[in-house]
C-alpha cells in the first residue's frame, strides 16, 4: 500500500494538467509504484499467495492501460515507458 503523499507526488509528476488524476499516464505510474512495492514485499513473504494474485491483476491492468495508450497516443506511450523504465 502506497502512502497518500507518495501517490500525490507520483500524480504530480505524470499528470497532463492541473486537475488530472485519471489519465492513463497517471494510472500507469500509480500502478507501477504499487507493483514495485509488492515486488519488494514478496522478497520476504514468498508464500503470500493472496497478494500475489492481486499483483498479477495489477500487472495485467497496467498492460491493458499501456496497450490503450499505445493505440491512442504513441508519443505519450513512449514517454511513459521511458520515464518508468518499463520494457517493451
Amino acid at each position: 500500500m502506497i502512502t497518500s503523499e507518495k501517490k500525490r507526488t507520483v500524480i504530480d509528476q505524470y499528470r497532463t494538467h492541473n486537475s488530472d488524476t485519471g489519465s492513463p499516464q497517471v494510472q500507469i505510474a500509480v500502478l507501477s509504484e504499487r507493483i514495485g512495492e509488492l515486488t519488494e514485499h514478496f522478497k520476504t513473504h514468498q508464500k503470500d499467495h493472496a497478494s500475489r494474485r492481486g499483483l498479477l491483476m495489477m500487472v495485467s491492468r497496467r498492460r491493458r492501460l499501456l496497450d490503450y495508450l499505445k493505440s491512442h497516443d504513441t508519443d505519450a506511450y513512449k514517454e511513459v515507458i521511458q520515464k518508468l523504465g518499463i520494457r517493451k
